[in-house]
C-alpha cells in the first residue's frame, strides 16, 4: 500500500525528521515515497527536523528556592510505622540468636534419634551374632 502526502506528513510531526525512528511498518512505504517525490519529503521532513531542534533546545527554567522551600513545608512529615521498631539492630540481634539457639536444639534432637553409621554398624554386627548363637543353642 502506498503511502500518501498526508500520511507521510502525519508521520513526520509525531515521529520527527529521522525515518529511522518512524514506526517499522510505515518506514518501507516512507522510503518509496522518498525515492519517488523527493522535493516534497525532504521539505516535510526539513519541517519536522526544525521542531525536533526546537524540542532538543527546549529546557524547563528551574524552580525558584522559595518555591522549593514551599513545597517542602507543605509536604507531609515522614512517620515511621511501628513495626519499624522491631528492626533495631538489638530486637535484630535478639532474633537471630533465638533462631540460632532453636536450631542448635532441634539438631541435636534429631541427631540423639538418627543413628550414625558406626552405631548401625555395631547394632547389626550384634544382631547378626546373637542369631547365630541362638541358632547353635537351638540345634
Amino acid at each position: 500500500m502506498g503511502m500518501t502526502h498526508e500520511r507521510f506528513e502525519a508521520l513526520a510531526e509525531a515521529w520527527g525528521g529521522d525515518v529511522a525512528r518512524w514506526p517499522a511498518d510505515a518506514r518501507e512505504a516512507a522510503a518509496l515515497l522518498m525515492a519517488a517525490e523527493p522535493e516534497f519529503t525532504r521539505a516535510a521532513l526539513a519541517r519536522a527536523e526544525a521542531l525536533d531542534a526546537a524540542l532538543d533546545a527546549w529546557r524547563p527554567a528551574p524552580a525558584s528556592p522559595s518555591l522549593v522551600e514551599r513545597i517542602v513545608a507543605a509536604a507531609p512529615a515522614l512517620r515511621r510505622p511501628r513495626w519499624l521498631g522491631w528492626l533495631s539492630p538489638a530486637a535484630l540481634g535478639a532474633g537471630l540468636a533465638a533462631a540460632t539457639v532453636a536450631g542448635v536444639i532441634v539438631g541435636v534432637q534429631l541427631s540423639e534419634h538418627t543413628p550414625d553409621a558406626r552405631q548401625v554398624a555395631v547394632t547389626n554386627t550384634l544382631s547378626a551374632v546373637s542369631s547365630s548363637l541362638e541358632v547353635e543353642e537351638g540345634a
